[in-house]
């Protein structure tokens, strides 16, 4: 393994954070976030447009720069390091390969290129609570239950003249209040044969009502989408393996949360670092204290250990290894673990102003919490990952 980043990823990386540096400060973020979208759509025009971000990891056949997991990996690291409230995450990560794997040769064609340009935003619908099962990162629900289990909850597909019908409820869908297409994981074919697969829904389909919730972390938007009788198209064939498919993204999605999660802890702990080196106390920096210095550089050595295992995760998830399904999800619950630690003392160290809703050091321990919520805890995420290594089985059996 070359752990070395190319010239192309580095200046990726150097583009994006001096836009977002320019673009994306604490004042326009909490505008973004009070609209409607939750996002600045003149930002994503501008990361779509002249960056590229949502096709980094698309062909070039499907109008993407042909990159891999590593390079939208190191794009979330910078967007996590500026909290900004972007729909990369949604439409990149989770809906863009769902469509590349599974899509027919029509649907890619006719999606791909423009989810690449940034003129179609997507979102995955899965149960907000069961979106770490359904991706396989603290469980691996091979009968799709996770998904209302046919019977009640959830959403449901049925023929219907022309095509297919959904109907249901989705919560906590990640920018499923202004995604312009949803990917909606539904159960069809009865009680006593029902199957998930995948459907797409337009935003402006008839029967479709969206609406925006309240989120713990606000830079996180989510929506909550009913269905009622809504006219969809099967993604790709009946007989695909949706739940193989959402499986398979997990690798993807723990890396670039890992990674996203890493920039957000380095960037707070850095804030930390320079106001305790600003603020006098007892006639002297309060970073000269040797017990701060002890619990900022504590947190220092789990950020940088944290980056090493969502850098290694991105590889894996790019370049099938050894050890690789497991690479994602302890990457991730080291990255939230450090996030939530970095964000902690952040808050305690910049002393009063720290617990103010006007400083920004909320927001990032909100993102921790959030994450946490949606893709852990951490210890589900461990546990998981050591029952797919079969870590804990006796030899022999």
């Amino acid at each position: 393994m070359d752990a070395r980043f190319t010239d192309e990823q580095d200046e990726i990386r150097r583009t994006l954070r001096d836009l977002l540096d320019k673009r994306c400060g604490p004042q326009e973020l909490r505008a973004a976030v009070d609209t409607p979208a939750g996002h600045d759509r003149a930002l994503w025009t501008a990361l779509a447009g002249h960056l590229g971000l949502p096709g980094l990891a698309l062909p070039e056949t499907c109008g993407g720069a042909g990159g891999t997991v590593t390079e939208l990996a190191l794009a979330c690291e910078e967007t996590g390091r500026a909290l900004a409230p972007t729909p990369l995450l949604a439409t990149a990560v989770l809906a863009a390969p769902l469509l590349l794997a599974l899509g027919t040769g029509a649907q890619r064609a006719g999606l791909l290129p423009r989810i690449a340009s940034g003129g179609l935003t997507a979102a995955l619908a899965v149960p907000g609570p069961a979106l770490a099962t359904a991706l396989a990162l603290t469980g691996h629900d091979r009968r799709g239950q996770w998904a209302g289990g046919g019977r009640a909850g959830g959403v449901q597909a049925r023929r219907a003249e022309g095509g297919w019908q959904v109907y249901g409820q989705v919560d906590q869908v990640l920018d499923g209040h202004s995604a312009e297409l949803l990917v909606v994981a539904a159960h069809t074919g009865g009680f006593a044969r029902s199957r998930v697969l995948l459907f797409l829904v337009r935003g402006d389909a008839p029967g479709l009502t969206r609406v925006r919730q309240t989120a713990l972390d606000a830079t996180r938007p989510q929506g909550r989408i009913q269905l009622r009788d809504t006219p969809a198209e099967l993604l790709g064939e009946e007989g695909a393996d949706a739940l193989a498919a959402l499986a398979r993204l997990g690798d993807t999605a723990a890396a670039c949360l890992a990674a996203e999660a890493v920039g957000a802890a380095a960037r707070v702990l850095e804030r930390t670092v320079e106001y305790v080196g600003q603020r006098e106390q007892f006639g002297r920096p309060v970073g000269s204290f040797q017990a701060v210095k002890h619990r900022l550089a504590d947190a220092y050595v789990q950020v940088q250990a944290a980056r090493s295992a969502a850098y290694y995760a991105a590889w894996a998830a790019a370049v099938p290894a050894p050890g690789a399904e497991t690479a994602g999800p302890l990457a991730l619950a080291q990255a939230l673990e450090a996030l939530r630690r970095a964000a902690a003392e952040g808050i305690q160290l910049h002393g009063g102003i720290g617990f103010t809703w006007e400083h920004e050091a909320h927001l990032y321990f909100k993102r921790a919490a959030g994450d946490e919520l949606l893709f852990g805890p951490a210890h589900r995420l461990r546990a998981h990952a050591a029952d797919a290594a079969h870590v804990f089985e006796e030899a022999g059996t």
